[in-house]
């Protein structure tokens, strides 16, 4: 895709498939209302979409994407909190039993967080990456000889770790994890190897689903 007229055919496309004909999907959506059980924290790198890679239908997921799929910890500072109020969304609201944070191999975020190439105007960026940088300063600290690529993997998966223990700082995420009402869930998608990962809290590692 590289003009905004191929989206615009393509919803033609997809207005013929679910509104053109008896389709029931949208129209059960709309009537009954949007229901997920599962929501996922997911990058926002094009190559990764999770409805695609985790084959869903529409209303299936509620999915919040933002740069590096980072769950920021617990706090108010009278600013804008656009990862937190979704996930309070979907936890307070729509009562999600699942929440998954989606992490990926060869991700822009990680790599600028790890390389530290990110230029002066580059401030956003550069503030939110830090939400995870203790899982650089780890990599760093275990991994000085490693090349890059074994770095990068194990920033992207370490950074997993972090957001997952920043949905603990939430007092309604946690209090329905002790209650067992939700589950935390690191998962990591290989791009090059089309494999699934997920954490192993018993084996303390990341294994092939």
């Amino acid at each position: 895709m590289s003009s905004p007229k191929q989206l615009i055919e393509g919803f033609s496309r997809f207005r013929e498939m679910h509104f053109a004909k008896d389709d029931a999907l949208y129209r059960d959506l709309v009537e009954q209302g949007q229901a997920p059980k599962i929501l996922v924290v997911a990058c926002c790198d094009a190559r990764v979409d999770p409805a695609l890679i985790l084959d869903c239908a529409p209303g299936d997921l509620f999915v919040i994407r933002n740069v590096a799929n980072l769950v920021p910890p617990a706090e108010n500072q009278g600013h804008y909190h656009g990862t937190s109020a979704a996930l309070e969304f979907g936890v307070r609201k729509l009562n999600v039993g699942h929440i998954i944070v989606l992490g990926h191999a060869h991700c822009g975020g990680i790599h600028t967080l790890l390389e530290g190439d990110m230029q002066k105007e580059e401030a956003f960026i550069s503030e939110w990456m830090g939400i995870v940088d203790a899982a650089r300063q780890q990599v760093n600290r275990e991994f000085p000889d490693a090349d890059n690529m074994a770095r990068h993997r194990a920033c992207e998966q370490q950074a997993i770790l972090v957001s997952l223990d920043n949905l603990m700082s939430f007092h309604w995420i946690r209090d329905r994890v002790e209650q067992g009402a939700l589950a935390l869930h690191g998962w990591y998608f290989d791009i090059e190897r089309g494999e699934l990962l997920g954490y192993n809290t018993a084996a303390h590692q990341f294994e092939v689903l």
